[in-house]
């Protein structure tokens, strides 16, 4: 992603004084520090709920702004942890190639970037959409960056668990951009991204539990069993699976969208108790196959969101 030489991860690459750094290479990284295939989970999760409270087509000139505007708040709020991040960063395998470790941005620069974003973005959704959309925006941000990269990360074990309160807040944001106001529809959504959030990480978690408790980063498979995380993720599973079933009996939707939940939130469990099997049967390794249930966590969440947007134009 940044363009420079690989090396082990702790060992951070600092250009010297005058060093060269590419221009291409610098716009990569600084698009990096922004996190770019994590927004576009945020933004699956906004725009369908811009359908859902429009009961049809939104405008799609609000839709524009709405997801440009989440894209320079998440960015501003990746930077920041980033920066944050930086010492545990340099220590991890999976984040040794980040911009600020391999010293093409400098840690001053990753913070002003951030922080722009973060003002650019505030003012950007309070004079282009409303400013209830601005405010959660902002607490969206502030809740990553405070909350939970500075407070419950390196703290708690339930840090993923609260901290992903900022990841479903893009719900309440894509409500209030068409309504300016919210609904008991977004609620139910935000829990759902709610009790998705743990065990759609989790199973990332325990794949790379060695980089975590390297940096005494108290993730639960570090603290905890794989078969105590199993569960867990189970638990939070059928909750998820449960709530997302709320939005139809509460007159919000109809057929397609229940019949998208059932299928997808199914499957989702098959997978889920797969994963607790194989846990009790002390399976480890490769063979725990734990990454099949964080990879069909994304496409179970991007089938939710799709059948929320299409549910309108099927009753």
């Amino acid at each position: 992603m940044t363009a420079v030489e690989s090396r082990p991860a702790g060992v951070a690459l600092t250009p010297s004084p005058g060093g060269h750094r590419p221009f291409g290479a610098r716009v990569k990284a600084f698009v990096a520090l922004t996190k770019p295939r994590i927004i576009e989970l945020l933004l699956i999760t906004t725009v369908p709920v811009m359908f859902l409270a429009e009961q049809g087509v939104p405008d799609l000139w609000l839709v524009l702004v709405t997801c440009l505007g989440g894209y320079l708040s998440a960015g501003g709020a990746n930077a920041l942890n980033m920066y944050i991040d930086r010492d545990i960063d340099a220590l991890m395998d999976r984040t040794s190639q980040r911009p600020l470790v391999t010293g093409m941005v400098s840690p001053a620069e990753c913070l002003v970037f951030g922080i722009s974003l973060a003002v650019i973005s505030t003012l950007w959704f309070g004079l282009l959409v409303n400013w209830l959309s601005a405010a959660l925006s902002l607490g969206a941000l502030l809740f990553y960056v405070v909350v939970y990269t500075m407070i419950l990360k390196r703290r708690t074990a339930q840090n993923i668990v609260w901290g992903g309160i900022a990841g479903c807040l893009p719900v309440l944001i894509g409500w209030s951009a068409v309504t300016n106001s919210m609904s008991w529809a977004a609620v139910v959504l935000f829990m759902v991204i709610f009790f998705w959030t743990p065990p759609h990480y989790w199973p990332l978690s325990m794949k790379v539990k060695d980089d975590y408790a390297r940096v005494g980063v108290p993730m639960l498979p570090v603290v905890a069993s794989n078969k105590v995380v199993a569960r867990q993720i189970v638990a939070y599973s059928w909750v998820m699976v449960g709530v997302s079933l709320l939005l139809t009996p509460m007159g919000y939707t109809g057929w397609f969208y229940t019949c998208v939940a059932l299928v997808a939130g199914g499957w989702w469990l098959k997978e889920a108790h797969g994963l607790q099997a194989r846990a009790k049967s002390g399976v480890t390794g490769g063979k725990l196959k734990e990454m099949r249930l964080f990879h069909w966590s994304i496409t179970y969440v991007s089938l939710l969101f799709v059948a929320v947007a299409v549910d309108p134009f099927l009753r």
